[in-house]
């Protein structure tokens, strides 16, 4: 988005007239690098056809579409005229605010303006402020967007008292993200106030993020209890939804039977007998500067009062014969405005409105086509995939399997969209609810002590979720069937969660799919397929939890997904079941016919459809051997991982609950390599205290019977919230408040768990390490907060260290490693923010390979730096327990290598199978090579 800073800023500029100051405008964008000349031709050219004063002393002269050719790069130039130039309308301008966009950039910049333009005296301070900080301020007033639209309104609840809907109203702004629950805390405590007309009111201002308003109606209103309105935020800046909500009442028109549109109407000012029409926008960049000026002039053509609104927008409606209003909407092509007119004129104005925005304001346009639902638009359809021909798609799950193919192919469930009786289909609904959670609760308990059953009890959760129930609930009481309705919610829902910026919680939108699916399954009547009796490779779609929890181990040799990445749900059960996987595979995999022999090559993301007789020898061949592998290494567990020229290498557990750490013991770990412990802050609905947190890492360190536990502290931030921790939304949450620099925000939390950690540790052997660190400074903080705890809890073995998950953190490793007393590499990150490519991105996960000599770099730099100060090295990513890379781990010198507990025990029998020398001419071809690719290439065939 195009910004203001103090650097595109030139103070106290002179010139003769208009003309002057447009040439300097323009020379000064060709000289910042952003146009060529000629842009000047077309911003002289956009003078012509109209003015660009917004106001209040405020010009913002830009060239027509035609000079966009003459954009380099989009930029900004701001230039002060302290005198004051004349501009060729009369109006006196200060500020020139030159802009070079290359398409609607600049939409941003003129609505952050329009908001500025009322403030008293803007046009003195300036021209008179010397600082260009200061005059990028005075023109950068950040929008306090409020919020009430379709998604703020509770429609036709089950409740029998105003303070019922209240709390429900303020529950529905916490899903927003609008409050915290310190606002719930003071609603729940409000009597609402009456406004007259069956209508109530809660407000608050603890706890707002942002101004924002909620109506929440009864199932069955009565002449006193029609709905409650629960405002949220200071009074200034609830002002625009104070007006709107006057608005509403001062027309005293029934609420009762209102649809959720026509409810928004009323609440953006549009009146119910005003005339209305919805047009959408075709300008090619928005609704800028010169069609909003025609919109405007067309609009005080009419005698009528006209109002217009974004329905995309956060549903308030503005004047349509104010200029910086309309721009302030940030209309953007594709987007619907809605028009409202009163008065004798009020159908022309309308009319002729709907003309002129649909023939271009001005500009010449393009018809708009909408994209097709995802049920109606045309699938290309893929080449069906070649016989004993390998597929290259992303490695989920280590492992090799060759069986026949079992597609599992989602039943077409049909249904009617709309119903009559909407009693009847909430009936429908509820009894789907009960069958679902019935059938839920059998696999959690067929799945006791798994990694599925916890994923399971989510979709219990789920099913409980109050504002999933209340979306399906309105849209039956508008008319929808309960299949529709549901359905709907659930769309709705997992559409939030896929537009998130993280790709771990974009990727739990298969959760609410698949508990959607269930619920749908039950009201259709339909049973979802099931497998073969004899062994088969899963093929499918995608895989919810509760599919993969309902797999039958003995029979399934691997699974293939067509989409998801390394991070999906579906990918962390097979690792955990011990399943091959391979995820990402294109829709291709989908076509395979079922009962054809597929082989899955887990560890190296490959597919062979109807393998050839001597790929099926060889693949024969490779399964013997892995199956004598595993069970020597299973016989030799417990003995320690030594290559044959007598070097040791550690190998530990990561876990990510305390319960699973007698299983690591018996599974031959030499100790927890990573104790993932914001399982338990996330397992409770407030920060665990201290009692709860020592009874919790006891557990972990009485089950080691003396092997030392790695802990890393809380890692959770934007990516990864907590309801008790609100934090501010980030544009790009992996690079945000998350890990170490979050919990020094809030010491406490980090001092309570230091203190448990030792408290709970004693005699036993304790290793704690910080996520997320980049640099010296952050360690040190944190450093001093285990120290001063250390003063007043003994703790006889304690180790500090730092997750070496940033790239300046491996670069800076030799100013680190005089400080610490170990390095653990996680891999996975590093990875991700070296090469930076999502390891969770549909396209690219592939491309995220942390065999990547730029990785192997970063970890010799660290092993290098370490060494050279006694301090040893520890491997807690994915890349630990890749076979590949386990012989360039051990020559890089890495000490310890931690890997999920079931592949324990190969991980060390691969040790026992080299050398140290063969390890360091491994990793010196490694680091030889440019690509990974090139990497893998060389050591297969090494």
């Amino acid at each position: 988005m195009l910004t203001l800073t103090a650097n595109d800023v030139r103070l106290g500029a002179t010139a003769v007239d208009w003309q002057d100051a447009l040439t300097q405008a323009g020379r000064d964008l060709e000289a910042a690098g952003r146009t060529s000349s000629n842009y000047l031709n077309g911003m002289m050219a956009r003078e012509q056809q109209s003015s660009t004063v917004l106001g209040n002393g405020i010009a913002i002269p830009h060239g027509t579409p035609d000079s966009r050719t003459a954009v380099h790069n989009t930029g900004i130039r701001l230039l002060q005229f302290p005198d004051g130039v004349t501009w060729h309308d009369g109006a006196r301008v200060y500020v020139l605010v030159a802009i070079a966009a290359q398409s609607d950039e600049h939409l941003d910049i003129l609505r952050h303006l329009t908001r500025v333009l009322d403030t008293p005296g803007l046009a003195d301070k300036l021209a008179r402020t010397g600082d260009a900080a200061e005059l990028v301020a005075l023109l950068s007033k950040p929008p306090v967007l409020a919020k009430c639209d379709r998604d703020s309104l509770c429609l036709g609840l089950e409740a029998t008292t105003a303070s019922e809907l209240a709390l429900i109203a303020a529950a529905r702004l916490q899903s927003l993200r609008c409050v915290d629950t310190d606002f719930l805390t003071e609603i729940i405590g409000q009597p609402p106030v009456a406004l007259g007309q069956g209508l109530w009111l809660v407000h608050h201002s603890r706890g707002a993020r942002r101004p924002a308003l909620s109506l929440a109606t009864p199932k069955r209103p009565g002449p006193e209890f029609q709905g409650v309105f629960c405002l949220a935020g200071p009074g200034d800046e609830c002002q625009e939804l104070l007006e709107r909500l006057d608005q509403f009442l001062t027309a005293g028109e029934p609420i009762e039977g209102l649809g959720a549109e026509a409810l928004l109407a009323r609440l953006s000012g549009e009146a119910a007998d005003a005339v209305t029409a919805s047009v959408i926008l075709l300008n090619s960049h928005g609704l800028h500067a010169r069609p909003a000026k025609q919109l405007v002039q067309e609009a005080r053509r009419h005698n009528a009062s006209i109002r217009v609104r974004l329905r995309e927008g956060d549903g308030g409606a503005v004047s349509a014969t104010s200029l910086t209003r309309i721009i302030g909407l940030g209309a953007r092509r594709g987007q619907t405005l809605i028009l409202s007119a009163t008065g004798e004129d009020a159908q022309a104005a309308v009319a002729a409105l709907t003309k002129a925005i649909t023939e271009g304001l001005g500009e010449a346009v393009a018809p708009f086509r909408a994209e097709q639902s995802p049920q109606t638009r045309p699938q290309n359809e893929p080449e069906p995939l070649p016989d004993d021909q390998p597929l290259k798609a992303v490695a989920a799950s280590p492992g090799l399997a060759l069986a026949p193919i079992f597609v599992l192919r989602q039943p077409t469930l049909t249904y009617p969209d709309t119903a009559v009786d909407s009693e009847t289909q909430i009936m429908r609904l509820n009894r789907a609810f009960d069958a679902a959670d019935s059938q839920l609760r059998t696999l959690i308990r067929q799945a006791e002590g798994g990694e599925a059953a916890p994923i399971l009890s989510v979709h219990v959760e789920m099913l409980q979720d109050e504002d999933l129930y209340q979306a399906a609930l309105e849209a039956i009481n508008e008319g929808a069937s309960a299949e529709a309705g549901w359905w709907q919610a659930i769309d709705t829902a997992a559409k939030g969660q896929e537009a998130l910026a993280d790709r771990l919680l974009a990727e739990r939108a298969a959760d609410l799919r698949d508990v959607g699916r269930r619920v749908l399954a039950n009201l259709c009547g339909v049973e979802m397929p099931k497998p073969p009796e004899q062994p088969y490779v899963l093929v499918a779609d995608d895989l919810g939890p509760s599919d993969v929890a309902r797999l039958d181990t003995t029979r399934v040799r691997a699974l293939v997904t067509a989409r998801g990445g390394a991070t999906s749900h579906s990918a962390i059960l097979a690792r955990a079941l011990g399943l091959p996987a391979v995820v990402g595979a294109g829709d291709a995999v989908l076509k395979l016919v079922d009962g054809a022999e597929l082989v899955v090559d887990g560890e190296r993301g490959s597919l062979v459809p109807n393998p050839g007789d001597e790929r099926r020898a060889q693949v024969a061949r490779r399964l013997e051997q892995l199956a004598a592998l595993q069970a020597e290494a299973h016989d030799k567990r417990h003995q320690p991982a030594i290559t044959r020229d007598g070097h040791r290498v550690e190998v530990c557990a990561n876990l990510g609950n305390t319960a699973h750490a007698p299983d690591a013991v018996a599974r031959g770990a030499e100790g927890i390599g990573l104790l993932r412990t914001e399982f338990v802050f996330m397992a409770h609905p407030e920060a665990p205290d201290l009692a709860t947190q020592i009874d919790e890492y006891r557990s972990a360190f009485d089950a080691l019977n003396g092997l030392p536990l790695v802990a890393r502290t809380l890692d959770v931030g934007g990516d990864k919230p907590l309801d008790y921790w609100p934090l501010p939304q980030e544009d790009n949450p992996f690079l945000g408040m998350r890990g170490i620099r979050l919990s020094l925000t809030r010491p406490e939390i980090l001092e309570t768990q230091i203190r448990a950690l030792l408290t709970a540790a004693g005699d036993r052997p304790l290793r704690i390490m910080f996520p997320m660190v980049k640099d010296l400074e952050e360690f040190r903080a944190a450093k001093q907060i285990v120290q001063r705890v250390q003063a007043e809890v003994t703790c006889a073995d304690v180790q500090i260290g730092v997750m070496i998950e940033v790239p300046s953190c491996a670069l800076l490793a030799p100013t680190l490693a005089p400080e610490v007393d170990f390095f653990s590499i996680g891999t996975n990150d590093l990875t991700q923010y070296t090469l930076a490519i999502d390891r969770g991105h549909g396209q690219l996960s592939a491309d995220s390979d942390a065999l990547h000599p730029a990785v192997l770099r970063l970890i010799q730099m660290t092993v290098q730096a370490a060494h050279a100060h006694g301090r040893w090295v520890g491997v807690c990513g994915e890349l630990a327990s890749d076979p590949q890379a386990i012989p360039v781990l051990v020559g890089l010198e890495v000490d310890e290598l931690s890997v999920t507990s079931r592949r324990v025990p190969l991980v060390k029998a691969c040790i026992r199978d080299f050398t140290l020398d063969a390890a360091r001419e491994r990793a010196r071809l490694a680091l030889s090579k440019a690509t990974a690719v090139e990497v893998r290439d060389a050591l297969e065939s090494f």
